[in-house]
């Protein structure tokens, strides 16, 4: 059975607007007017300028705190991991577990997997190109889940002010950690998945 053409070969690319099916000899999109491109300008370079950015803010993120607690007179200051600590030996092993997903196995996974994609892609490997792609499928999933331990701190604070004498207030590592999701979302939306079949379509 024999393969369809391919886009390249037909003189196609997807406008990244509107996806609407452009002649490369066109360089705006007849529907949007958007630019159009064969694949999204530099992706491979802007994608690492954001990952690196982002290993960059995660070590503050996990070094500086990220709440302030006063509990009955109690102050203390609580980074990602004294605070995943403290909800596990207090009893709260859903929420230590929760943040622990959020904050250090979600980013860690994207790191890696982004990380991956990058140096495949510029070896121009041919290996495991179809799991490569639900790879990047994967980040774009989880994605949508990055911001669950920031939302938890916000929503202990706002608990926690009901009681009397007790308060909870953030503090200057979530904000990193806040600019880690976005710099990671960032990377992810600057890579063009499609990168990843360019050598099939070379040896076609």
């Amino acid at each position: 059975m024999s393969m369809p053409p391919y886009a390249d070969q037909l003189n196609l690319a997807l406008c990244h607007t509107c996806g609407y099916a452009c002649s490369l000899d066109d360089s705006h999109c007849p529907r949007c007017k958007s630019h159009v491109h064969r694949r999204k300008p530099h992706s491979l370079s802007r994608t690492w300028a954001f990952l690196i950015a982002s290993l960059i803010l995660y070590i503050p993120a996990n070094l500086m705190p990220v709440m302030y607690t006063n509990i009955f007179g109690n102050a203390s200051e609580s980074t990602i991991f004294s605070g995943i600590m403290e909800f596990w030996h207090g009893g709260e092993w859903d929420l230590a577990l929760l943040i622990f997903i959020a904050s250090v196995v979600v980013p860690c996974i994207k790191f890696l997997v982004l990380g991956t994609l990058l140096v495949t892609c510029q070896r121009r490997s041919h290996w495991a190109q179809r799991e490569r792609s639900k790879l990047y499928r994967l980040i774009e999933i989880i994605g949508y889940w990055s911001m669950l331990d920031v939302l938890v701190v916000a929503l202990i604070a706002a608990l926690v002010q009901f009681r009397a004498l007790s308060t909870i207030d953030a503090r200057i590592g979530i904000l990193f950690f806040g600019l880690v999701v976005v710099m990671t979302m960032l990377a992810a939306m600057s890579f063009d998945p499609r990168l990843i079949w360019d050598t099939e379509v070379e040896d076609a």
